[in-house]
């Protein structure tokens, strides 16, 4: 960490579909919002929502490939980073400024429910995100086991990514004490 930097964790709900785009041709970049809605309880009132703060968050390289392969909107998310300023002047003349937080880590908030992790490999310039994608996660995927889809299909043949040292195949979860007490 530098000095003077204000790193932020911010734990709320993707309110905008993921955006990607090359800055400068080259860099792979992906913008949303989220928002983040604290909850009150009062013993007369219950629970209670507080306004919604919202943020524009900005990945960059591999963290923006995954977040627009992996990131929809709804979905519960964490989210550490930096915060920036951006200026700009408007046509008219007048400065304007945002907000950002610059993410070095962007989660699915486990708390609200499981995902599914799949190591990526490294990618070259050839194998950036399309940035036009399927609007929700299982239509977008041919198989809901991408391992073995990799794994089994031959390059070029519909595989969501050829096989490789990253392939890897699904651990079967044993349940945990409370779901086998209930089973």
């Amino acid at each position: 960490m530098s000095a003077g930097e204000t790193y932020l964790t911010v734990q709320g709900w993707v309110g905008s579909k993921p955006q990607f785009k090359e800055v400068g041709g080259r860099t792979p970049q992906v913008t949303f919002r989220i928002g983040s809605t604290p909850r009150q309880f009062t013993a007369d009132r219950g629970w209670s929502d507080r306004p919604t703060t919202w943020f524009n968050v900005e990945c960059w390289r591999g963290l923006a490939q995954n977040t627009f392969e992996s990131v929809y909107v709804g979905q519960p998310v964490i989210v550490t980073g930096r915060l920036r300023t951006h200026e700009w002047t408007t046509e008219a003349g007048e400065q304007r400024s945002k907000v950002v937080l610059d993410a070095i880590s962007v989660g699915h908030d486990l708390s609200k429910g499981t995902t599914t992790f799949t190591k990526s490999a490294p990618r070259s310039e050839s194998t950036w995100p399309d940035p036009v994608r399927q609007e929700s996660p299982a239509a977008a995927l041919p198989s809901t086991d991408m391992a073995a889809a990799s794994a089994t299909a031959e390059p070029g043949l519909g595989a969501p990514f050829p096989p490789d040292e990253f392939t890897t195949t699904t651990l079967p979860l044993t349940p945990t004490t409370r779901e086998a007490e209930a089973a």
